[in-house]
């Protein structure tokens, strides 16, 4: 339906920020639910942020909850990930996904998606 590229990754240091973006082409990016996902080596992929498509609703993992605001503007076909006072153990590579669903409900499992981007590398330093 879509394709998804993500931008916005480097190096930084602790407690520093980043913004990432996942831009949507070929379709309208509306009725799309969108999910961010990080996986660091030895780790299973593991959701970070997700939205509805209306952004009307959102859930965040535990350990990004406070610091992480994921937003979408849909007239721009991109979704966003806003990191605020990253650490070290942020470091992974960031990946967002899409997937068409109700105007109101978001996904957390990485087997709910169907779209995926390459993803973009965050490396925070200490």
């Amino acid at each position: 339906q879509v394709q998804l590229v993500e931008s916005g990754g480097g190096l930084v240091q602790a407690g520093g920020s980043l913004r990432l973006s996942c831009a949507a082409s070929g379709r309208t990016f509306s009725s799309y639910a969108v999910g961010w996902f990080r996986q660091a080596p030895g780790n299973e992929r593991a959701v970070v942020a997700a939205i509805s498509w209306s952004g009307g609703s959102t859930y965040y993992a535990g350990s990004v909850k406070g610091r992480f605001t994921i937003s979408r503007d849909n007239a721009k076909n991109t979704v966003y990930l806003q990191m605020n006072s990253l650490k070290p153990e942020d470091t992974a590579v960031y990946s967002c996904a899409a997937v068409r669903g109700g105007s109101g409900s978001y996904y957390v499992v990485k087997e709910a998606y169907d779209i995926w981007g390459q993803g973009t590398q965050v490396t925070v330093s200490s």
